[in-house]
Parts: structure tokens; C-alpha cells; sequence
């Protein structure tokens, strides 16, 4: 199956000269979105991980069913403000200014072999962000995976070293 045909090209969005690669109608299909699912699964047994991380919110979406099927839990990364416990958090820079995101602090055991899932690796500034939160708890990032990589905007180089598993890429 190629998955390609499931992603939506829409020009212009969210602002003029970019190319929005939309996964909707991937996770529309039922086959597509199992066929992701799965590509993924196999990716995260071969790491033999203990958990998932997602950044809010496509990463919830990408990652929930993966953990699901593993039988193991799913950690959230979100923005500040949105976790109701004791939270760590890390700043990081986007294109335009700065974001926080966080995670809580008693979610990862030191050890845990952990597997980060984003629905998009495109500068990877939310990527590396949730690596560091991960790290600082004492979790063992061994793996990040996305349904699409944005080749030409050198997200891989902000997480060089790690293992990086896309399924598409553009």
C-alpha cells in the first residue's frame, strides 16, 4: 500500500508559499491508517520499547494505537498549562519566537525505553524538546517515529544520533 496516496497536498496553508502535507484522509481510511499503525508497531518491537511519547496532538493520534497494540502505556507531551500534576517543562525555539512544552514528572521511570511519535518530522524542534524532557527524567529515548518527514527543512540534523523511522517523505 502506498501511503502517499492517504496525504493530502494543500497549498498555501497555513500561510502563502507553504505546502501543507494533511494525514486526515490517511487516518480517514481504516486500511491506510492500520497500515501506518503497524509499520510503526513493528519499528517499536524491534526497539523492544516500554513506552510511547506524543506531543499534543497529532502525536496523540499516532501514538495511541501504536501503544495500544504494544499493550504498553502512552505518555502526552503537551503545551503548558494543560497537564493537572507536578510538571517538568522545557523551552524551545520555533520559527517565530518560542514555545514550552511539558510533561509530568513522575511519567517516565529512569531506565524506560522509550519510543517518541509525531505524526511529522519537519525542523524538529518539538521533537528534540520532548527527547530533552524525556532525558531529563532518566528515560532512554531509542527510537523517533513520524508518518512524514519534510526532507528539505533538516529536522534529522537537530536529532542526529538518534534512531528515526518516516514512513513518507517529502
Amino acid at each position: 500500500m502506498n501511503l502517499k496516496d492517504y496525504i493530502a497536498r494543500v497549498d498555501n496553508y497555513p500561510e502563502e508559499g507553504i505546502v501543507f502535507r494533511d494525514i486526515t484522509p490517511l487516518m480517514a481510511n481504516g486500511e491506510a491508517f492500520a497500515e501506518a499503525t503497524n509499520q510503526i508497531v513493528d519499528y517499536a518491537k524491534e526497539l523492544e520499547v516500554d513506552v510511547v511519547v506524543g506531543p499534543e496532538a497529532r502525536g496523540f493520534i499516532v501514538g495511541c494505537p501504536v501503544a495500544y497494540e504494544l499493550n504498553i502505556g502512552f505518555i502526552p507531551v503537551r503545551k503548558k498549562g494543560k497537564l493537572p500534576r507536578e510538571v517538568i517543562e522545557i523551552d524551545y525555539s520555533l520559527e517565530y519566537g518560542t514555545n514550552t512544552l511539558t510533561i509530568h514528572a513522575d511519567s517516565i521511570k529512569p531506565g524506560q525505553r522509550v519510543l517518541i511519535i509525531d505524526d511529522l518530522l519537519a525542523t524538529g524542534g518539538t521533537v528534540k524538546a520532548s527527547i530533552d524532557l524525556v532525558e531529563k527524567l532518566g528515560g532512554i529515548v531509542v527510537g523517533c517515529a513520524f508518518l512524514i518527514e519534510l526532507t528539505d527543512l533538516n529536522g534529522r540534523e537537530k536529532i542526529k544520533g538518534y534512531n528515526i523511522k518516516a514512513l513518507m517523505d517529502y
